[in-house]
């Protein structure tokens, strides 16, 4: 059963929510961590702190690490959810640590529900089906089958 809270006590929540994500950020007996937040199937691009030898990502499933030249790496988003980058130098210290956030696209995403079965739609700026996760099975079964057909036919020489 559900329940709806009185408009009164949503702020309070709400702040409760902010100071629970705050903490979570902080590194154990150091300042706050730095909030790294990158958007599902979206890239970004970031500076090594200088004289980094070694980049772990807490949960690669989340999230992709690709170190290039010159202390740059890219970030992909690969899922929803949370998870920790660390640098490391050459003797195995930690250089700098983050919080990386995975979230749901915010542009153009249209989501339509239909009792408990949820399709996802790209709008832009025309709409058409998209794979997110969380959708119906059966409806990102059949965009994906769709994709990867099409993407075979595009390229027939790869397998």
């Amino acid at each position: 059963m559900l329940t709806r809270l009185p408009l009164s006590a949503r702020p309070a929540i709400r702040r409760g929510l902010v100071a629970a994500g705050l903490a979570a950020c902080m590194l154990p007996g150091a300042a706050r961590a730095e909030r790294i937040s990158v958007v599902l199937d979206q890239a970004k691009v970031m500076s090594l702190p200088q004289g980094t030898r070694t980049v772990v990502v807490g949960n690669p499933a989340i999230a992709d690490v690709t170190v290039q030249k010159n202390g740059i790496i890219v970030i992909t988003g690969k899922t929803y959810g949370t998870t920790n980058l660390i640098a490391l130098d050459t003797s195995g210290k930690i250089m700098a640590e983050s919080a990386l956030f995975v979230e749901a696209p915010s542009d153009g995403l249209v989501t339509v529900q239909r009792g408990l079965e949820r399709e996802s739609y790209s709008c832009t700026p025309r709409c058409a089906p998209t794979m997110v996760p969380g959708d119906a099975s059966a409806f990102f079964t059949s965009v994906g089958a769709q994709t990867k057909q099409r993407n075979e036919l595009a390229n027939p020489n790869a397998k």
